[in-house]
């Protein structure tokens, strides 16, 4: 039972000007724009967008300045917001196939159509500081040259040829995918559904089960079919018009897991897929979680399920930062009634234990003079 606090205004108020106090800090230090942290934080910025489901930049680095850099409770700020955002429908599924390749590597494949293009990675940095940037030293112009037109198709699609990968999965005409936003999860889900939860899942607890995914806890032996980081166009069918609008591009970052597969009574041995799409660039929360749908896809496969990686409703129930917090957080709350209702059972129970134990050394003491 929770308690409401009478009589703190004043000081809430006052902890409400001493935080933003110190989220401002030395007058002396000029204050961060917005600018310069989508620019210069752009990572950051990039996970608060997916994980609070909203695409807007300068609002996500709004929202990391307000929260004093703590991305959870950005995160938490961004998704207040989009409740108050009107819908006004639902773009059609971009075409990823047509995205205007960033960056774009593949860990099975040397040598695919289009090449490898490493993009900005830290993958192949020394993980030195480096104090030329603590001066604000100037940054050597990247190198460039002109795009080429030559198609970049997914590896998958390779592996497909050869019929040695399951189907891409065709979407029934009649299904209409699901929104986690309006409606309810409920358990067993349709991938579609559990697809969303993961893209806004927490990157650290999707990394954790991952990784657990690679230490035995449902081993499924993955490899990077492919990352690719870039651009895609959304697009707006519009009833009175006969074409798509569009409406712009965003960046996202997508990834494709390959894993093998032994096979069923059902289906031959083959290799199968994970599944991972995100805002921005963020190739780590996007592996995670494509690492997590493809264990999440043991009964579809078949497969036994013994580790929580494959647990579904452990898995979703639990991703989402915003609802962790909120409960763990809410330990802070006044719980004077139910702390007290405890203390007198602790303090009875203890006296009852006391008694009892009394009563047992008293009757040895007796038995010992008989």
């Amino acid at each position: 039972m929770y308690v409401a606090v009478k009589g703190g205004e004043a000081a809430i108020a006052n902890a409400h000007r001493l935080l933003a106090d110190r989220r401002r800090g030395d007058r002396s230090v000029p204050a961060l724009r917005l600018d310069q942290i989508v620019e210069q934080l752009a990572l950051g910025v990039d996970r608060v967008m997916s994980e609070g489901s909203l695409y807007d930049r300068e609002l996500a680095a709004l929202a990391v300045v307000q929260a004093r850099g703590d991305m959870i409770e950005a995160i938490f700020l961004v998704r207040a917001y989009r409740t108050t955002l009107p819908r006004f429908g639902y773009t059609s599924p971009v075409d990823t196939g047509a995205m205007q390749v960033e960056r774009r590597v593949s860990a099975t494949y040397k040598d695919l159509p289009g090449g490898q293009v490493l993009g900005p990675t830290f993958d192949y940095t020394h993980r030195l500081l480096d104090p030329e940037l603590a001066v604000g030293a100037d940054v050597e112009a990247p190198a460039q040259r002109p795009a080429e037109a030559e198609a970049m198709p997914r590896v998958s699609a390779i592996l497909a040829h050869e019929g040695l990968i399951e189907a891409d999965g065709e979407m029934p005409l009649d299904h209409v995918p699901g929104d986690i936003t309006r409606e309810p999860l409920q358990f067993p889900m349709a991938r579609d559904i559990r697809l969303q939860a993961l893209s806004r899942g927490d990157e650290g607890f999707l990394l954790a089960l991952g990784y657990s995914t690679q230490r035995g806890y449902a081993r499924n032996h993955p490899f990077v079919g492919e990352i690719r980081i870039g651009e895609v166009e959304l697009e707006l069918d519009v009833p009175e018009l006969p074409f798509a609008v569009p409406l712009g591009s965003i960046r996202v970052t997508e990834c494709q897991m390959v894993n093998q597969f032994k096979g069923s009574a059902k289906a031959p041995p083959q290799f199968t897929r994970g599944y991972g799409l995100v805002f921005g660039q963020s190739e780590r929360k996007a592996m995670a979680m494509a690492l997590c749908d493809r264990a999440l896809r043991a009964s579809e496969l078949g497969e036994d399920v013994i580790a929580a990686a494959q647990d579904e409703e452990f898995v979703i129930s639990h991703s989402d930062n915003v609802q962790a917090t909120g409960f763990v957080e809410h330990l802070k709350l006044p719980h004077y009634v139910d702390f007290q209702a405890e203390l007198d059972l602790v303090r009875r129970m203890r006296a009852e234990y006391e008694a009892r134990d009394n009563e047992d050394k008293a009757e040895e003491k007796r038995e010992a003079a008989e």
